[in-house]
């Protein structure tokens, strides 16, 4: 049970520090009415339907920035191995790298990034 004394208490600790910044914040907050009861842009009136139809260009955007973040799950696990693996570790990045920019080339060509 003594092993588990320095996770309880940090437990502990984490608990009084919500405990505390939530009476913190309730103690200094204004105390107003609400503007209105809408749950939506903070109180603003709301203009659009809440399932309306968003442009079909944001779903490219959507696509390309999730294609081209994944890089980033690839690269974070080869920096930590790349010291260990030597050359053909920078090479196999550079040529995934390289695929990338074509696929980037390739976008800009076929217009993906045009807002036209």
């Amino acid at each position: 049970m003594e092993a588990f004394g320095p996770a309880l208490a940090l437990v502990g600790v984490a608990v009084a520090l919500v405990l505390g910044l939530y009476a913190l914040s309730s103690g200094v907050r204004l105390r107003r009415a609400p503007v209105t009861v809408e749950p939506f842009l903070s109180g603003a009136a709301v203009t659009e339907h809440a399932v309306s139809r968003y442009h079909v260009r944001w779903y490219a955007v959507t696509l390309l920035f999730l294609a081209f973040d994944m890089e980033m799950v690839f690269m974070y696990p080869w920096v930590l191995v790349v010291a260990d693996k030597g050359a053909p570790a920078v090479v196999e990045m550079f040529a995934f790298l390289a695929v990338l920019v074509a696929a980037v080339v390739y976008a800009w060509r076929e217009g993906a990034f045009r807002w036209t």
